[in-house]
């Protein structure tokens, strides 16, 4: 078959590996039908994450299931079926709480050894406790199936900031970050009632989808001037919510700075520096409660497919290219540069 693999910074190939097949007895093998590049792609694409010259990239996919191992009891051959990015038993303690992330047999798709999502097929591990069906009828609407992708991580992830944030009714919240996920943190905000929704961010195309998942301001200042201008918004106090999607030393000094005293971060930004932009004084004295991390989207699929189905939220418009198999590389360089918010893949 053929998949993406990362030999080098900037040196994405689309190459022949071997199949995907059945090795254990809880496998199955999923012939994929959608899947796309994640910003958290992009750190090892620049070189600031560590991969193998040859390794699998990937984690979000869905795509119909081909076979299964003999011990997989909840799913068989032709289930449309979509992955969370990362695998899980569905039985082990942390599973039991919902922390499906840190499943104690868990694993990331594309880790040395294991398929990535940017390919024709994936093996799943733990297919009972990982893969979600979707209804078979999905398969032939396209745009349904495009948010259905979405579930994979960036829409999860984004309701697990706003959980974070402690969004609620009524509350108001910022939106630090302009990618998917934040765009996706946006609309799981307004999915739980905030009352007003402020998106920072500088690219048109960008914020007016945040506008049309629910935002009811926009602030497109950096640093201290965007601190200034989310305060003067809320009346000099700052925001309930703060959701930080970035995950950068200045991402997160504005995420403390912006968050009313009392209120919570929810940060979900893959930390690359945002450490040091943390002071533990000012959350002290001010009361700021932090919460977040790598967000456990199988929990979450459950209710939020409720919701793409019935049409209560629709994440489709965070994808705005969508690329053959072929052109992955293209779709690398496209997110890299920032003409592209996020790519689909069509193998």
């Amino acid at each position: 078959m053929r998949a993406t693999v990362i030999h080098a910074p900037h040196d994405i190939r689309v190459e022949e590996v071997p199949d995907a097949a059945i090795q254990r007895p809880e496998d199955a093998v999923v012939r994929v039908l959608r899947a796309c590049i994640c910003g958290s792609d992009l750190w090892a694409y620049r070189g600031e994450a560590a991969r193998q010259p040859g390794q699998r990239i990937g984690h979000e996919f869905l795509g119909v299931v081909e076979e299964t191992g003999s011990a997989v009891s909840g799913l068989r051959a032709g289930d449309l079926v979509v992955a969370p990015f990362m695998w899980s038993d569905g039985t082990c303690e942390y599973c039991s709480e919902g922390l499906f992330t840190s499943c104690e047999h868990g694993g990331f798709w594309g880790s040395v050894g294991h398929d990535g999502g940017q390919g024709e097929a994936v093996r799943v591990p733990h297919a009972d406790g990982t893969l979600v069906k979707l209804p078979a009828e999905a398969v032939s609407d396209d745009h349904l199936l495009t948010g259905l992708l979405a579930l994979s991580d960036v829409m999860g992830t984004g309701h697990h900031a706003a959980l974070g944030a402690g969004v609620r009714e009524g509350s108001t919240v910022a939106v630090v970050g302009d990618g998917a996920v934040g765009l996706c943190g946006v609309l799981a905000a307004k999915r739980l009632g905030a009352e007003r929704i402020i998106a920072l961010g500088r690219h048109t195309v960008r914020t007016d989808i945040a506008k049309l998942f629910g935002a009811t301001d926009v602030v497109a200042e950096r640093g201290e001037a965007a601190e200034a201008a989310v305060r003067e918004l809320l009346g000099g106090r700052g925001a309930h919510a703060v959701i930080e999607a970035v995950g950068t030393e200045q991402s997160m000094r504005t995420a403390v700075n912006i968050t009313r005293d009392g209120g919570a971060i929810g940060y979900v930004g893959v930390p690359h520096g945002s450490g040091t932009g943390l002071d533990l004084g000012v959350m002290f004295d001010r009361n700021i409660t932090l919460r977040g991390g790598v967000a456990p989207v199988r929990a979450y699929i459950p209710e939020l497919l409720e919701d793409v189905l019935s049409g209560v939220i629709d994440p489709a418009p965070v994808f705005d290219r969508a690329v053959s198999l072929d052109e992955v590389p293209d779709g690398y360089r496209a997110m890299d540069d920032r003409s592209a918010l996020k790519v689909m893949i069509k193998p």
